[in-house]
């Protein structure tokens, strides 16, 4: 039976299958630094997308393909660094600083569902189609060649 307590409070598995209660300090404790480099990341990936979109508008009823090509190299480049990764050992923060942080700052998918809907029907479903096809090829490409780069494990 869980303790009666007055915090919110997480519960975990423990051996044998009990579950006990764990207060929520006790989850975050020693998560602020993950905290910040995601934080971060997460600025310096906005800013850098925010950038793309200044030096590449998209002119209304235009095909957004600026977002297009954001959501595939980001895709890429997270592939990539997550096949390195596979491989080697690194420092504990930089993947939520550049995969979670940098990379999902950068990357916009909920900028490439309000651009679909900002499309006729066709040209729409063309590109939400694509940018996802685009999407899933990138990270398998990214995978592959981060893994092969990074050499044997």
């Amino acid at each position: 039976m869980l303790a009666q307590v007055d915090e919110p409070v997480h519960t975990r598995t423990e051996a044998g299958g009990r579950i006990a209660a764990v207060p929520e300090e006790a989850v975050l404790a020693g998560q602020w630094p993950v905290l910040a480099a995601v934080a971060a990341g997460g600025a310096l990936g906005a800013l850098a997308r925010w950038g793309v979109g200044l030096a590449l508008p998209t002119p209304p009823g235009a095909p957004p393909w600026p977002t297009l090509g954001i959501n595939v190299a980001g895709c890429l480049l997270m592939g990539l660094l997550l096949g390195v990764l596979s491989r080697r050992r690194t420092h504990p923060l930089l993947r939520p600083f550049a995969g979670t942080g940098v990379l999902g700052g950068f990357t916009t998918f909920s900028g490439y569902a309000v651009d679909g809907l900002g499309l006729p029907l066709g040209p729409a479903a063309g590109y939400l189609a694509g940018t996802l096809a685009g999407a899933l090829v990138a990270t398998s490409v990214g995978s592959w060649a981060g893994r092969r780069a990074a050499g044997p494990l």
